[in-house]
Parts: structure tokens; sequence; C-alpha cells
């Protein structure tokens, strides 16, 4: 009896790994997603996109497609100093930025944005900005001179003319009260004039999206979309005027305009409830505007670390990691940072070190080798589904310009960072664009500063020439 019962118990541990592998698929397995989900995505994101173009339609659309009144890449000529803000995170950035021809020299410095002034008032977050505007001219010897500035600002914005952009709402962590609504260019000049010891005027204001754009198309005129996958992500694109029902400017040539997509909000409507998880679901209930920004919460570093903190923890509470204990950090909202992620995924051998390290960082104590191969698994599948739903918005994207050839420009620490994102989306484009479109994607460098002082020196060229403004409500004599 006593053989026969360890014979059983022999099978039994051999089949018992097996078992737990079915049980951990079975609580990721909604991460996989079917190659005609994405296809259909494809097709409610063509529909959300001309929803947002229409007249008619735009009122209710989520997705709301906003004209950014630039116009065409850069031709080359663009030359001299200018100055640039960015701000669509914790860091802000002042710039400078010289451009002559295609070279381009840059200087810059991050200031922190303190968590108190992130959700504090508008007059606070713009003083803060206007003060790092002075220390840095301060420091390069600029404060006797005027100069031309470009602001890019990364949260979503109804642009009513190249230097009047109105905030919708804000993302990313940011609550400051008193500035959704109201033009983030005026309160700018607004702090400026308070503080009366600079002299700057802010010529246009963009989205990275845009920078993005322009960089890129500084060195490649094929570009004609700029793709942000960063703690947020957002695109745009060229579209022809005939197709912009929102348009209110000139029809000169050319005959088009950057459009900014906002397409982070896809999904606010509940047409992804299809794709979405539990662990997406947790994590847009625990946001700071939960129910918004549904399709950037399934894409974006913001969420990602999130997203698969949640799972693994699920995975430990059912005794599947860790032998069933974790630890305070894990178990902490938001302490699971994206960048691990993308470190996990960095591990190329079964040594795990990476992976180790993270776990060392998260206070856990007990760990296998299989623990570790769980948790590379779990981030790969959060990372890729990632991956595969931001291409799906570049495949929409390139079916809709139908051009036969387009650089898409890409900036965004999640794409820079993730050993493997870029080649996924390159996979899955390929699978949903039309035959004969041919495209690549092209890493941005600094499209957030390079970008801004491109499009400002544009700006700034047209209003030395005297010429016509680019409609009533665009760039100002």
């Amino acid at each position: 009896m006593g053989r026969e019962f360890q014979t059983v118990l022999a099978a039994l541990l051999k089949i018992l790994p097996d078992y737990e592998d079915m049980l951990v698929e079975n609580l990721v397995r909604p991460f996989i997603l079917k190659d005609e989900d994405y296809k259909l995505l494809m097709d409610i994101m063509l529909g959300e996109f001309n929803k947002g173009l229409g007249k008619e339609t735009n009122p209710t659309a989520k997705v709301k497609m906003y004209p950014t009144y630039v116009r065409d890449v850069p031709d080359g000529s663009e030359n001299g100093n200018f100055l640039a803000l960015d701000l669509g995170g914790t860091n802000f950035r002042v710039l400078l930025i010289n451009l002559n021809g295609q070279e381009v020299t840059m200087e810059s410095k991050i200031y922190l944005i303190p968590q108190h002034i992130m959700t504090g008032t508008g007059e606070q977050l713009f003083d803060h900005i206007a003060k790092c505007i002075h220390k840095f001219m301060s420091n390069h010897d600029l404060l006797k001179e005027k100069i031309p500035l470009g602001f890019t600002f990364s949260f979503p914005c109804k642009q009513i003319g190249l230097n009047h952009a109105i905030l919708t709402q804000w993302t990313k962590g940011f609550k400051c009260e008193g500035v959704e609504g109201e033009d983030v260019v005026r309160l700018l000049h607004e702090a400026i004039k308070r503080r009366g010891d600079i002299d700057v005027e802010c010529l246009a204001v963009i989205n990275d999206t845009v920078g993005a754009l322009m960089s890129c198309a500084h060195s490649d005129r094929d570009c004609a979309i700029g793709l942000i996958l960063g703690t947020g992500t957002n695109a745009c694109y060229i579209e022809k005027l005939e197709n912009v029902g929102l348009w209110d400017g000139d029809y000169n040539e050319p005959n088009q305009v950057m459009i900014n997509t906002e397409w982070g909000a896809l999904g606010d409507d509940g047409c992804l409830d299809f794709v979405k998880t539990e662990y997406d679901r947790q994590v847009d209930k625990h946001s700071i505007n939960p129910g918004r920004q549904i399709y950037e919460k399934m894409i974006s570093g913001m969420y990602m670390g999130e997203i698969v903190r949640l799972a693994l923890e699920k995975l430990r509470k059912h005794g599947l990691l860790f032998g069933g204990k974790g630890s305070e950090e894990l178990s902490t909202r938001g302490r699971f940072y994206t960048k691990y992620v993308s470190e996990i995924e960095s591990d190329v051998d079964d040594h795990f070190k990476n992976t180790k390290q993270v776990f060392e960082e998260l206070a856990l104590e007990k760990y296998s080798d299989e623990d570790c191969r769980i948790a590379q698994y779990v981030c790969s599948l959060v990372s890729t589904r990632a991956a595969f739903l931001a291409s799906v918005g570049v495949a929409a994207l390139l079916n809709k310009m139908d051009r036969q050839d387009v650089t898409v420009a890409v900036d965004g620490s999640l794409y820079r960072f993730h050993p493997h994102f870029h080649d996924l989306m390159e996979e899955k484009i390929q699978q949903l664009v039309k035959p004969g479109i041919k495209f690549k994607l092209m890493l941005s460098h600094d499209g957030s500063g390079k970008g801004a002082a491109i499009v400002t020196a544009v700006a700034n060229r047209l209003r030395d020439s005297g010429k016509e403004s680019i409609g009533e409500n665009g760039l100002e004599n």
C-alpha cells in the first residue's frame, strides 16, 4: 500500500507544476487578445476619429481630434535662438535652442514640479514656471534679450490659434484649479507679467505629439504622424482640410493641418469595455480621473506598473507566487513602477538578475526562479497588449491618411526603454495596414523641445515677413 501511495504522490507532484501553470494562465488570460479583437478595435478607432473630425458629431465625440493650426513640416530655412518650455509630467524643462539650417544646438535644464503645486492653484503653477524661466535665463545671460518662446503643453487642449490653447481637462496626476477652460498661454503671459523681470513672448503652443513630429520632420519630410508613449499616450497626424469639419482657418496651400487626436480618451464611452480586464477596472477606479482616458490607462507608463502589480498580487493571493507571502511594498498601490516592467523583461537568461533586483527593492523575502519566470510572463503579457493597442491606433491613422510612405515619429520613456516595444509595434502595425502602405518608426530626439522651437521659428518667420495670419483664430500678426 505504501509503495502505491508513493507512486501516486510522485505522479501528482509531476502534474502539479502543469496544474499551477494552468491556474496562472487562467488569471492572466484576459490580457491576451485575439487578432479579430485588434481588427475590430481598429474599425472602432477609425469611426471615433471621423466622429471627432465632424462638426456636427464632435460635441459628443470622446476622441476630440483638435486642429493644431500647424499646417506644414519645416523647410530647413528656420534659424535663430528660441526658448522652449516643456510641461507634460512631473518634470518641467526650459530649453535654449539654436536653429541654423539642419544644425540644431540645445541646452536645457529640468525643474521639478512639487506635488503641492501639481494639485494647487493655476496661479501657483504658472508662477512656478515663470520663476524657472527666470532662473534659466539668468544662468544663460539672456535677461536683457527678447526671445520668442514655444510652449509644449502636453495635456488635452482645444487649440483656437497657434498661440491660444484652452485646457479641456487635466491628466497625468495634475489637478490645478482655475486652469481647465482657460487659455494656458494667457496664464503664462500673466505670470511673466507679474514677475516683470523677463521679456518673453509665447508665439506657439503645441503638445508633445506635434513636437515629436516636427522634430523628426526636420530631417525626414515623410514624417506625418507623431506618437507619444510615455507617462501618457497621444498621437497627431497630418489631415486633409476637406476632412476637418472643425476647420475655421483659410484654405490656402498647403491644404492640410496637423490634428491632435487626444486618443487617450478612446473608450470613455464604453467602446473598449469588451477588452478591459478586472485589473484595468481597478486601475481606473483608483485613478485621479475615473471613467476618463481609458485607452491611455491600458497602454501608458503611468499605469502599466500598477496593472502588473495587481496581477502579481492576485497570483500571490491564490498561492501561485512567492509561496503566498508578499510584502508591504507589493501591496501598496503605485509602488510597482513601470520601469520595473522594462527591467524584468530585459533579463535574457535564467539567472533573472534584474528580476531578483526588483524583488529585493519590493522587500520580497521568499522567491524562486519559477516566481521570476511567472513575473516575467505577466510583464510581457501586459506590455505586449500595450504595444499592440498602440499599434492599432497607428495603423488606423496610416490607413486613414492612405499615403504610400510615412515616417512615424515616436517619443516617450515607455517606447525608449522597453526592450521589445519597437519590434512588437512593427509586427502588429504590419499586420493591420493596407497593402502597399510603407511605414517606419523613428525615435524622435527631444521633440518636445526641438519641435516647439521649430514651430516657433516658423511662426516668427511668418510674423517678421508680415504675412497674413493663418485664419481668424490662427497666428496673430
